[in-house]
């Protein structure tokens, strides 16, 4: 019984997707997902100075530091990557948002998210000879995000691909 109350109530990974933008492309581009992402992760930690007292030692906390990563397969003329690396160069800032898919919120395509502002920090791409390319992003986070309601459309949540019919395609 517990168990089965889990499962009902536990977010699948899949349920939590990232979506980016170039800042400077806000007027001409929608938030993006990654195509075929296998991970994501949010993290924030904050370091902690310690003070020598007579009573023992006080902690006095610092300033919270979020880090967003992502890892996913490369895509065959996959632009966002490219975009994202060139933005890494140009030190130019990324939209971030994460999306519960699990939490719909109130309105057509809206779901508990958080947004953030960041800077891509690192990017890797791995090639293994019998494994596909692997990406992987590392964004370093000004602020702490805000919550909200995040759009993510019915093409957004679909998966990489889109559907194509049995008929010939061409020649």
């Amino acid at each position: 019984m517990l168990l089965q109350l889990f499962a009902n109530e536990a977010v699948q990974g899949k349920k939590l997707v990232y979506l980016y933008r170039i800042k400077s492309k806000e007027a001409t581009t929608s938030g993006t997902t990654l195509a075929f992402t296998t991970e994501n992760s949010r993290t924030k930690s904050k370091d902690a100075d310690s003070t020598a007292t007579k009573d023992g030692s006080i902690r006095t906390p610092g300033a919270a530091e979020v880090e967003i990563s992502a890892t996913s397969l490369l895509r065959k003329g996959d632009s966002l990557v490219d975009d994202l690396e060139k933005a890494l160069d140009d030190d130019e800032i990324v939209e971030i948002w994460e999306a519960n898919l699990a939490e719909p919120s109130t309105g057509s395509n809206k779901f508990k998210g958080k947004y953030f502002q960041g800077y891509l920090t690192e990017i890797e791409k791995s090639a293994n000879a019998d494994e596909f390319v692997e990406v992987s992003l590392t964004f370093g986070i000004n602020g702490d995000g805000i919550d909200g309601d995040v759009t993510v459309t019915s093409e957004q949540q679909e998966t990489a691909y889109t559907f194509v019919d049995t008929a010939k395609t061409g020649a």
